[in-house]
């Protein structure tokens, strides 16, 4: 999912460099959320290791 992210942002910074803003206002939106989704996974993959009694991967 990060990966998606990561693609989105540079979506974005290639339209906004040539001019396409509808595009590069899309792309940059689909980037936030899916970072966001990606956060929020995470954080509750790290609680659900931890209450299993499993210290977080370092």
């Amino acid at each position: 999912m990060l990966g998606w992210s990561l693609t989105f942002l540079i979506i974005a910074i290639i339209a906004g460099l040539l001019g396409f803003t509808g595009i590069a206002g899309v792309a940059t939106d689909i980037a936030i959320i899916i970072f966001f989704v990606f956060l929020i996974l995470l954080i509750i993959s790290l609680i659900a290791r931890a209450l299993r009694g499993r210290p977080p991967p370092m």
